[in-house]
């Protein structure tokens, strides 16, 4: 009985949390209301309390969603910087095709924006594009002199940006080509020339095949279907 109904709670939660990915990806954080989280989810706002103390605490709990994006990092032997063009194809795969990680970066994006910034989800990107190219310097991937810190404060800014500027022109249509953009420009100012090969700004095979991307020598990585 206890453990059908902790099967219960976290179905409930999950719905929850969908109802609240749709309403703040639609409507963000400050026009959306939890009339509209409770209409999505299909669940009552006496259940919607139950797990959420208020829509801020809703709102910080799908910020986190994005990290599903990185959560296998850890487990890679050797990190690099194939690691990190990857991860920028992955969350833009998951911007097109995931409604929870949409409504997390406007959140994201809106809470960083206003009164009282939180820097937490950007700093934790830094940290994480960081520990992929410290391996990749020492291998001799990166050039030696480039401070690894400030190259990635420069990546998650240039994506969060790119991504933006993606979502106004086209939907997002366009995300993965202006990924490939961004890698081509940078990869000839930070790789030494002679291990330029080994860095495909179109994601590796495996990230290509995982996310359904086709490239041809002539045409960007863009979705099936």
């Amino acid at each position: 009985m206890a453990r059908a109904r902790q099967e219960r709670a976290e179905i409930t939660r999950q719905a929850i949390l969908d109802g609240a990915a749709i309403a703040f990806d639609r409507f963000g954080f400050g026009a959306a209301s939890l009339s509209d989280v409770v209409k999505h989810a299909g669940v009552t706002k006496g259940a919607l309390y139950f797990h959420f103390q208020s829509k801020e605490a809703l709102a910080r709990t799908l910020m986190d969603e994005q990290f599903q994006i990185s959560e296998g990092v850890p487990a890679i032997e050797e990190p690099g910087l194939q690691t990190v063009i990857d991860l920028t194809h992955q969350m833009a795969h998951g911007l097109r095709s995931n409604v929870r990680i949409r409504a997390a970066i406007r959140l994201v994006i809106e809470f960083g924006s206003f009164t009282n910034p939180d820097p937490t989800p950007y700093n934790t990107w830094i940290d994480t594009a960081f520990g992929c190219l410290k391996p990749a310097q020492d291998r001799g991937d990166v050039f030696p002199t480039l401070d690894l810190y400030d190259l990635s404060t420069l990546l998650v800014g240039a994506f969060t940006g790119i991504q933006v500027t993606s979502h106004v022109r086209t939907g997002r249509a366009d995300l993965h080509t202006r990924v490939m953009d961004l890698w081509h420009f940078l990869l000839p100012g930070i790789v030494p020339a002679g291990r330029l090969p080994h860095f495909d700004p179109a994601g590796s095979p495996e990230c290509r095949a995982e996310l359904g991307l086709t490239t041809t020598p002539d045409s960007p990585a863009v979705p099936v279907g």
